[in-house]
């Protein structure tokens, strides 16, 4: 299973659909016709068309991102992501951002779910330090991080190859499902791709260093930063605190060993790529116990035969109660852990036994 679940096409879509689609490509409002006839096409053939059409109202004045940054020390903010789902409620904005004031220019890790949030991103970082971008980094290959790309050229984006390389496959993927799942927040939006491969090592902004570190484990390629004047680390989606952890490209085991040599790193301030910065560990605790307890719990479902709907109904320990979408992200876990579990552990009914 992807980063979002199916959804169905109920009968009598495809007039709607079509009706949508000419909607779509003959408004003159360059904000209307930047949702392609590609886009609506991949959208409607796989979204209940009666569902999506109110979704973009093409009449409707443009949505718009508030964007409050909270000041963590001298010249570093966070704008921090709702710690909740990704909805059209909340247009995407779940993720927290962060931007450093350098003698080189304003430096943004990661870049928000639509080119929407990513353009009020880019003037509220010109606000904030007075400069231009001067660079954006991307933590790794996730919708809600990456989909602002558009507002920032591309040879000012860098990430991982492995991020890169993970966009390639999968962005336009997570570009369809982004449409389907946060509605209008999303129109004019595009995968734009970084236009700089990065690597462990250090970049020099004036007055301050930043060191890029690449890890794995909440994807195949996490990028976490560290800025050596502040002492403040970035820990991306390795680290989450107060909310549950996604696990759709998780690979659990590489996950625990990324989160132990985070923890390794002397630091000031720490800051999950979902909740609150704070100094100390906690998140890196927190995420490890989480990790910890839902591969045990579903790794002994399995054991004891139990189907993917039984297993998502066991209890969680009484400490998740606290965490948000404890309940919603462990359901989700099982579905992303369960048929690997099935795949090592069944036999092969097509394989002849000697």
């Amino acid at each position: 299973m992807g980063f979002f679940s199916p959804l169905f096409q109920p009968p009598g879509a495809k007039a709607k659909r079509n009706r949508f689609i000419e909607l779509v490509t003959t408004k003159n409002d360059p904000g209307h016709a930047a949702l392609t006839r590609r886009k609506a096409l991949a959208l409607m053939s796989t979204t209940a068309a009666a569902a999506f059409v109110p979704a973009f109202d093409l009449d409707a004045a443009p949505l718009q991102y508030t964007l409050k940054p909270q000041r963590l020390t001298d010249g570093i903010w966070m704008i921090p992501g709702a710690q909740e789902a990704i909805s059209q409620g909340n247009g995407g904005a779940i993720a927290n951002v962060i931007i450093f004031d350098t003698s080189a220019g304003a430096v943004i890790v990661d870049t928000g779910p639509s080119r929407r949030y990513g353009e009020a991103l880019a003037k509220l970082a010109r606000d904030l330090t007075g400069k231009n971008i001067a660079r954006v980094y991307l933590t790794h290959f996730h919708p809600d991080h990456v989909f602002g790309n558009q507002a920032f050229g591309a040879d000012q984006i860098a990430a991982p190859k492995g991020v890169i390389d993970g966009l390639k496959v999968m962005g336009e993927g997570f570009a369809d499902a982004m449409y389907r799942t946060a509605g209008d927040w999303m129109r004019g939006t595009e995968l734009v791709l970084p236009g700089k491969a990065i690597e462990t090592g250090v970049e020099d902004f004036g007055n301050r260093r930043i060191r890029s570190l690449t890890m794995r484990g909440h994807t195949s390629s996490d990028l976490v930063l560290f800025d050596e004047l502040s002492g403040v680390l970035i820990g991306g989606d390795l680290a989450f605190l107060d909310r549950a952890p996604t696990t759709p490209n998780a690979d659990i085991e590489r996950w625990r060993i990324s989160l132990a040599n985070l923890g390794g790193i002397p630091h000031r301030l720490l800051v999950p790529g979902h909740g609150p910065a704070e100094d100390g560990t906690r998140a890196i605790q927190q995420t490890r116990d989480w990790l910890v307890a839902i591969n045990e719990i579903i790794s002994k479902a399995f054991e004891r035969g139990l189907s993917m709907n039984e297993a998502m109904a066991e209890p969680l320990p009484k400490w998740t109660e606290k965490i948000a979408l404890a309940r919603y992200e462990y359901e989700r876990s099982v579905t992303h852990l369960f048929p690997k579990l099935e795949a090592d552990g069944l036999p092969r009914v097509d394989v002849e036994t000697p």
